[in-house]
């Protein structure tokens, strides 16, 4: 069993030691910590998503800072400011939550645009500018990003651009029966269970150490074109007014790599990327008038183009079931 492998299903056992029915959203927080992804989720109020991003970076020890996004909060609340100290005669600098590792920014659509804004230059670049001095993000840095779909009213939607620095946008559901039954019984009998009960499972050093191990993580040209044709395919969707960008391309690439890692593979398959195609696409595509005036989903959608687009021909699986024919693959390419 590779690092990466078992550094993942222990996020799953300590994560699960506290919420019930997670395993995949814990699958793709892990994706996108090591390819330094941001992640959007999105749920009705009570699902446990802010604890979700508490329990995650509790178990792999990054520092975590929580900011509750509201329409008077400021750019500077976010990443600091400047304080003129009457002690010393001088403005010392006061940095903001956003100098951390994990950042839940909660309720994140209850900002304006301006503090929605505040938050680009530290997703895509890793640094913030204050008063005119760039200072660098700790690394790794994860915003972690939630929103509520029903609730409308004093709302900001997220402008397009910001909706796609977001690596993924996951969708956090109400538990099943037997799920929200364990968790009944759960917390009967601990009332108070929370991140204290789960334990950190990775260093920060070794976590750096992972994500350029994914890297190397070998790609097929046919998974490569499989790539290309979803991507193509939401370009060209009736039902899709515009389509992804080549960022989602990169994105569907190394978050391939990614899961390939943590489960124990040295090359991505097909259904690596196929699993991946909903939160990558979903918060991408822009339908069209007609698609939404008929109730048409994104995730209806992105169905549509998984069924309509062929994977790699079954001897594409086959050689990728053997490490062996990869690697000679790899050498030869």
């Amino acid at each position: 069993m590779s690092r990466s492998e078992e550094v993942y299903e222990s996020l799953q056992a300590e994560i699960g030691n506290v919420l019930v029915g997670n395993s995949e959203l814990v699958e793709h927080l892990t994706v996108a910590l090591l390819t330094r992804g941001h992640v959007l989720l999105e749920g009705v109020p009570g699902v446990a998503k802010t604890t979700l991003a508490n329990l995650f970076a509790e178990a792999t020890g990054l520092e975590y800072n929580r900011i509750q996004m509201t329409p008077d909060i400021l750019p500077a609340d976010i990443t600091g400011t400047r304080i003129y100290r009457d002690a010393t005669g001088e403005f010392e600098l006061q940095r903001g939550p956003v100098f951390s590792n994990v950042i839940v920014a909660d309720e994140i659509n209850r900002a304006t645009p301006k503090a929605q804004s505040a938050l680009l230059e530290a997703m895509q670049e890793g640094y913030v500018t204050i008063d005119g001095e760039t200072l660098s993000l700790p690394d790794p840095f994860m915003l972690i990003a939630t929103q509520n779909p029903i609730e409308m009213e004093g709302t900001f939607e997220l402008p397009e651009a910001q909706r796609d620095r977001f690596q993924f946008k996951l969708i956090v559901d109400i538990p099943e029966h037997d799920e929200e039954r364990e968790l009944l019984d759960r917390f009967d009998h601990n009332p108070t269970l929370d991140a204290d009960a789960i334990s950190r499972v990775v260093t920060t050093e070794e976590l750096l150490e992972l994500r350029e191990q994914v890297t190397d993580i070998y790609v097929d040209d046919a998974v490569k074109g499989y790539i290309l044709a979803l991507v193509e395919e939401t370009r060209t969707a009736p039902d899709v007014e515009v389509g992804v960008s080549p960022r989602a391309s990169l994105t569907l690439l190394n978050a391939g790599k990614a899961r390939a890692a943590i489960h124990g593979r040295d090359y991505v398959i097909p259904d690596d990327i196929k699993s991946l195609a909903k939160p990558v696409f979903r918060h991408r595509l822009v339908l069209s008038t007609d698609a939404e005036l008929t109730d048409q989903t994104p995730d209806g959608v992105i169905d549509s183009i998984l069924d309509s687009v062929p994977t790699p021909e079954d001897e594409m699986h086959n050689a990728s079931a053997s490490p062996a024919t990869v690697d000679d693959a790899a050498e030869d390419a």
